[in-house]
């Protein structure tokens, strides 16, 4: 999977450098650090040796069980192991997909998964199965690090989270629209939008939409939109994993009013900030200008001032707080000033975040289709399976609600194409720091300044928290993998590793003495 690849290597990347900083600042306080070599978690992916043993492992301790513990008698045991490309929850929901639609399959079949990913309970409920439920670890925070850590399974306090219990709270949350739609109430198509919503606010494929956050309330948000637009819809958002493109554009729609209203105290702060440093924030025509006449310097300069005056804002915001200027505009303030203002605000987002010099129509319309086909092939893999393996979202940050428009006459088509081998996921998915968990005739790529792909594993980055409160969160800025610089370098070394082989062959089958 080309989009995961690049979750995955900009994940590990933050951990690898989180875990360096942390050994550095042991060092500085004269701490001794642990003389045996640390415990690689990254080593848990597929294609490692650890992985490949534990393989072997798991088939030993399923065959020991069934031979030996009566209390294994009789269960059927599926195995899929590492070399089985796909995420272990999507491929248990392929299994059960496949198993209800068998003949003679019980409905009141009981479900239990195991495990912590929020993501679990969107899938579980994407099943539609009466019963299911999600088997999960307590997790406690704020624990001193002294405090000894539980390993034993014994001493584990498990929760069992029921996903019927979860239905009833969804019907009950949007209840009111029973009498509001003039089409049929479903539970199932309102739990199927219930999970597109999900979506919004970002997950392992797409980032979160502007501002838009579930620390800010962004999830009742969504939901209070969903019940005052679905009753002129005519329908659903979610069809069973496929977007109704006409209705999800009219929710947007409805949503974007969010922009609006975010900026509106933005606006009023840039108004107070402008009236203390008499310093006009934002200038339409110029910005227009700029970009019709194509200067390049003007619009570096632009961007670099904007970026500048934020920044300067956000500082005056956090040591001069004044009551009473929230929520409210000024006395007389002009409706075409305000639109005019929030276009170059979006504008300075888009060429500071994305880095582009003209945020034209065309990349607008091009930003746009790039989300609508993220959720749609979200959508597809949570209810079907993986409808493209090279898929993936080709930027660090979403687009404006009030951006993504015109999606009905939008035509969404996706290679399948095929999966990466074992080592080309290695490389697409560990650090330079984790460079041993591969074959060494592979470990160079990564750090060898004559290799095609070391781009990829810079030493060195920045992070971006964008609106989040954690570290984990932030947005790590490193290149998106080119898949075929990927394929090209890698078959490149496959074929000059196999002629070594034949080489070598070759070789020593001439100096094998006659007998």
């Amino acid at each position: 999977m080309k989009m995961y690849t690049s979750v995955f290597l900009k994940r590990r990347s933050l951990s690898a450098k989180e875990a360096e900083e942390k050994i550095k600042k042991a060092l500085e306080k004269g701490e001794v650090l642990p003389t045996e070599a640390r415990f690689d978690s990254n080593c848990i992916t597929p294609g490692t040796d650890f992985m490949a043993k534990l393989q072997e492992q798991l088939k030993y301790f399923v065959h020991n069980k069934l031979s030996t513990d009566k209390s294994w008698q009789g269960v059927n045991v599926y195995l899929s192991g590492h070399e089985t490309p796909g995420e272990g929850e999507h491929k248990i929901m392929e299994f059960i997909r496949s198993e209800t639609v068998k003949p003679g399959h019980n409905p009141n079949t009981r479900h239990c998964l195991y495990g912590l990913d929020a993501d679990l309970i969107m899938l579980g409920l994407t099943s539609h199965e009466p019963h299911f439920s999600l088997l999960r670890e307590e997790v406690r925070f704020g624990g001193k690090k002294s405090q000894k850590r539980i390993t034993a399974p014994e001493e584990t306090t498990f929760h069992l989270l029921h996903l019927s219990l979860m239905r009833e709270y969804i019907d009950y949350e949007f209840s009111e629209l029973r009498n509001k739609i003039s089409f049929e109430y479903n539970l199932e198509r309102i739990i199927d939008d219930w999970v597109l919503m999900g979506f919004l606010v970002g997950n392992d494929f797409i980032p979160h939409l502007p501002h838009l956050h579930i620390n800010h309330d962004a999830l009742p948000l969504l939901y209070r939109t969903y019940i005052s637009v679905l009753p002129n819809l005519g329908g659903y958002l979610n069809e069973n994993g496929h977007l109704n493109l006409a209705h999800f554009e009219k929710y947007l729609e409805k949503l974007s009013d969010f922009d609006r209203e975010h900026f509106s105290e933005v606006f009023v702060d840039l108004k107070w900030f402008e009236s203390k440093v008499g310093n006009k924030y934002l200038n339409e025509a110029a910005g227009l200008a700029a970009e019709e006449a194509g200067v390049k310097d003007m619009k570096k300069s632009k961007s670099a001032d904007d970026s500048l005056c934020l920044a300067t804002l956000d500082e005056v915001r956090d040591s001069h707080s004044t009551p009473g200027r929230e929520g409210t505009e000024e006395d007389g303030e002009d409706d075409d000033m305000f639109e005019t203002e929030f276009r170059q605000y979006k504008r300075t987002y888009y060429m500071t975040k994305m880095d582009v010099e003209v945020v034209s129509d065309e990349f607008l319309a091009n930003q746009a289709k790039c989300y609508v086909e993220g959720i749609q092939w979200i959508l597809h893999y949570y209810y079907h399976g993986v409808q493209s393996w090279s898929w993936y979202y080709p930027y660090h940050y979403a687009p404006f609600l009030s951006d993504v428009r015109n999606l009905s006459s939008l035509t969404l088509a996706f290679d399948l194409g095929k999966p990466f081998m074992p080592f080309q996921q290695l490389l697409g998915v560990l650090p330079s720091a984790s460079k041993d968990l591969l074959p060494q005739c592979y470990q160079h790529l990564m750090t060898s300044p004559g290799s095609p792909i070391v781009e990829y594993y810079p030493q060195d980055f920045k992070t971006d928290l964008n609106g989040k409160q954690q570290e984990w969160e932030a947005v790590v800025l490193i290149p998106f993998i080119d898949e075929n610089t990927f394929h090209f370098t890698l078959t490149d070394k496959c074929n000059y590793y196999y002629f070594c082989l034949f080489f070598v062959f070759i070789v020593v089958k001439n100096i094998v003495p006659s007998f």
